[in-house]
């Protein structure tokens, strides 16, 4: 078994507005020390095989197709076992 963790976020040219207006609630609440939010997304899959290399390749081909939106958001992902 083989644990993996996605990360997702939104790329740095495209604007969150989720962030931002998490941002504006902090302020609202006395967090002026926040400069800058950004949302993203964390995702933690049980792979059920022991190879590696074809987990890093099917883990992929899901971020590519499903978990992400690669036209505004990059991922990375951590392979564990």
């Amino acid at each position: 078994m083989i644990k993996a963790t996605v990360y997702v976020t939104i790329k740095k040219s495209v604007l969150d507005p989720q962030g931002v207006a998490v941002q504006g609630a902090l302020h609202s609440i006395g967090f002026q020390e926040v400069e800058s939010l950004r949302i993203g997304k964390y995702m933690e899959l049980n792979l059920d095989t022991d190879d590696r290399a074809e987990a890093e390749i099917r883990l992929k081909a899901m971020c590519e197709k499903l978990l992400a939106n690669t036209v505004v958001e990059d991922y990375r992902y951590e392979l564990e076992g």
